[in-house]
């Protein structure tokens, strides 16, 4: 853990690493950077002396956004794992004093996430369509 971390305003002197789940590290061995990759080598970006990660989108999406169009904002895109393994390695992380920060980003939902289904289906009007821009097609 970095002296740094131990302070309140820790976010105001941060080194922050961001990574890109999909591209960072394949573990599984299908091509494709996963959850349990960022896992495997949080004792080398300990080493390298952050103070948190930067987590890019890794929620279940079609990929039409680079992943920021997403369907289920609480859950990992399978093809990148699963929460059992978010939550290790989160776990990993603080064990090794290095915070984690996720991109979330409310604005950036898939046509696929509830949310943007219900305003579909409530109409014109509606509470569920004040969260989305309309326009006449």
């Amino acid at each position: 853990m970095t002296a740094n971390n131990l302070h309140d305003d820790w976010w105001k002197q941060a080194v922050v690493y961001q990574i890109y789940p999909r591209s960072f590290k394949d573990v599984n061995g299908d091509g494709l950077g996963d959850i349990a990759g960022v896992t495997e080598k949080i004792g080398y970006l300990r080493d390298l002396g952050i103070d948190a990660i930067w987590l890019s989108p890794f929620y279940p999406s079609d990929l039409a956004d680079g992943g920021y169009d997403v369907i289920d904002y609480r859950d990992v895109d399978p093809r990148l794992g699963t929460m059992d393994d978010f939550d290790a390695m989160t776990a990993a992380a603080h064990e090794a004093g290095i915070k984690v920060v996720v991109d979330i980003v409310p604005n950036h939902t898939s046509n696929r996430h509830r949310m943007f289904l219900a305003a579909l289906a409530a109409g014109r009007g509606s509470a569920a369509r004040d969260r989305y821009i309309f326009r006449e097609g």
